[in-house]
This record gives C-alpha cells, structure tokens and sequence, in this order.
C-alpha cells in the first residue's frame, strides 16, 4: 500500500466574528501549550485552585461547587440537568430559540415530563407568564436561555423569574453560554441555582471547558436524589471529588485546557467585570449604529439586545449566504447565518470576548459596505 503524506497543518487565520468561538489572545495561547502535568501533580491542582476562585468571581457567586466540566457548551447544558432530573420529574422549560429546544430534548431523554413554555423566536418571556405556567403542576426544574445565539436576545429580569420558580418549588436553570463575561450574570443577587456557560465564546478561551456553578439549594437536591445520575461522566458528585479540596481521582482532566482557561479568566479579572461588559456594550453599540446606516437594522429591540451577539434584518431578496462567503474569502471575516424560522432572515454577528474589539466592527462595517448591492 502506497504510503500517504500529509502535509503541515496551516490553518487560515479568521476574524471569528460569529456566534461562536471567538478569539483567543496569544497569552491564552500560549498557556494552552504548557507542558503536560499528571491530573494530581501539585502544580496543577494549584492551577484548578485558581479556576475555581477565577470562576467564582466570573459567576458573581459565593457557591462552593463552582468548576469547568470538560467538554463544550453542550456538556454544561447536559450536567445541569442530568444532575437534578430524575425519571418523571415534572420540568418547564422556555423555549424562544433554538438552545431551548435543545433544553427540552436533554431533559426528555432523562425522563423527564417535559412541558413547553414557548415564545416566537427573538422575543423574551415576562416573570408575569412563567408564574403562571408554574402554577400549573409541581415543577422539579425551570431551565431557561439567558443569551439566545439563535436569536440575539437577552433574557431580562432573571432574579424576579428566579423568585417565581423558588415560591413553586422549582430550581433555575440558566444558560449563560452567549452571556457571562459579555453582560452581567450575577447568580448570587439574582439567586440562581445552577448556571453553566461555555470556555469559547466572552471568555475568549477555546472550546472545550462548561463552567458550571451550582447553589447550596441546588445541591441539598443533588444530595436527595433517590436514583443514580443516568449520566456517569457529568455526576457532579463525582466530578466534584476531584475538584473538592481533597481531590480524588475521577476522569483525566484536559489540563492544558484548564490552563488556558485560567489566563483566559484572569484577563477578564484583570479588566475587571464592569469594564468587559461597558467595552461589550459600546462597540455593540457601535455596530448596531453602523448597521443601520447600512440598511440592516438589529432586528431585536434594543431593551431585550444582546450586546455580545448582533442579529440584523435582513432585506428580501439578499444573497446573503454569497456575501458571508465572500467575507471569509476576500477579508476572513466569519460571520453566520441564521437557522429554523429565521434562516436567510438574519445573520448572527459576534461580538464575544477579545473578538469584540473597535477595529473588527470598523472592518466588519467597511467590508459590508463593498460587499453589499447599492
């Protein structure tokens, strides 16, 4: 058999300025090509001593089980419910977008009674109408999207939805993948119960890390499940053994990822949270302006906007699939489209994390003007 030859790898640079990942700075970077070290080498649980702390103030929390799962995005939405649903719990979940239908399909898998609180893509639910829904049965779980990618939109008024589920007796879950370190998530003061998020998208690490944080509440269930956790590798309990204070072996962990997740984190320490989520705002803003003036107006209203990932109208008849396949080719600027009822409506501008600097909204804007028909 003739010998194959694979050439060098030589990625193209790209402007990642889509709903994920984002940019990675060089000191991330570099942190990530740290030399391998055992997953109990006391360098290393020096460095998940960091993290936690790190997360801690990321998440705006005092929870003592604060961690990064390994695995993506996806595995923080996973363990935040496989954890705390047990077959035939009753669990609600707010659907205005694609991520909370992926919410209900997790759940459903883990036999959960599943019962839909839905809204038309790109709007967001009041405290007012989740009450309600809650009244309806006795709920395990109310899982919800903070910042929805499918559609731009931020939830508001988090800690009075918080409040409604705690008077039902339901725990909140809230995905903040899209959102933390990009606007303020504050877990303890909104008074959260389980929030996850993912490493690639505002804390500009790569892919690969779900930070979650889980409340005292929050675990007192965990505690008093009466079945195992259907999902071995995601048992917070497990997982919470080796990151505790006397870790114990549970999976091998990705340790140059949590490397790099530490620089990742203490760059946005270093910022400090208020000044990443003013420097998220103006240049959302500025791209919200630029896109107006260019006929593609945000499609969101502004007081339910997020400010880390932008969704323009888009006028009919654009070849607008030809013109993000242009802006890759001649100016690597990634951007995406959109998907289900808003697919060829919109794009899905990013802003996340260190992609989310003056100079890609002035490039961005300049390039759209050439690109698009006059």
């Amino acid at each position: 058999m003739e010998k194959r030859i694979y050439s060098d790898l030589d990625l193209p640079y790209r402007i990642l300025l889509g709903p994920g990942p984002s940019m990675v700075p060089s000191r991330v970077l570099r942190a990530l090509a740290a030399p391998p070290v055992g997953y109990m080498d006391a360098a290393y649980l020096q460095v998940m001593a960091d993290v936690k702390a790190l997360l801690r103030d990321t998440f705006q929390t005092q929870n003592v089980c604060t961690l990064p799962i390994s695995g993506t995005g996806s595995a923080g939405m996973e363990a935040a419910l496989c954890n705390f649903i047990e077959p035939g719990d009753a669990v609600l979940v707010a659907i205005n977008g694609f991520f909370g239908e992926r919410m209900a399909d997790m759940a459903a898998r883990y036999g959960a009674q599943v019962d839909r609180l839905e809204r038309p893509w790109g709007q967001v639910f009041t405290p007012q109408e989740i009450d309600a829904a809650l009244r309806k049965k006795p709920y395990k779980l109310l899982a919800l999207v903070h910042g929805e990618t499918s559609t731009g939109t931020v939830q508001v008024q988090v800690a009075e939805i918080a409040a409604a589920a705690h008077r039902h007796g339901a725990l909140l879950v809230l995905d903040t993948v899209a959102s933390l370190g990009g606007v303020p998530v504050e877990v303890d003061a909104w008074d959260v119960d389980i929030c996850y998020t993912g490493s690639q998208k505002c804390l500009s690490a790569p892919p690969g890390l779900a930070p979650i944080t889980v409340s005292p509440r929050a675990w007192e269930s965990l505690e008093n499940r009466k079945t195992p956790v259907a999902n071995w590798y995601l048992d917070l309990k497990g997982i919470w053994r080796y990151w505790g204070n006397t870790p114990a072996y549970h999976h091998t962990g990705p340790a140059n990822m949590v490397c790099a997740l530490r620089e990742a984190l203490r760059l946005v320490h270093e910022e400090g949270l208020e000044n990443c989520f003013t420097r998220h705002r103006l240049n959302a803003e500025e791209l919200w302006a630029g896109l107006t003036g260019l006929g593609l107006p945000p499609r969101v209203p502004e007081e339910i906007r997020l400010a880390s990932l932008t969704t323009p109208q888009l006028p009919d008849g654009l070849d607008e699939a030809s013109i993000r396949t242009r802006l890759l080719h001649d100016y690597h600027i990634e951007i995406a489209g959109g998907f289900g009822p808003l697919a060829g409506k919109i794009w899905r501008i990013g802003l996340m994390g260190f992609s989310s600097r003056r100079e890609n909204v002035t490039l961005l804007l300049s390039a759209l003007q050439n690109l698009l028909p006059h």
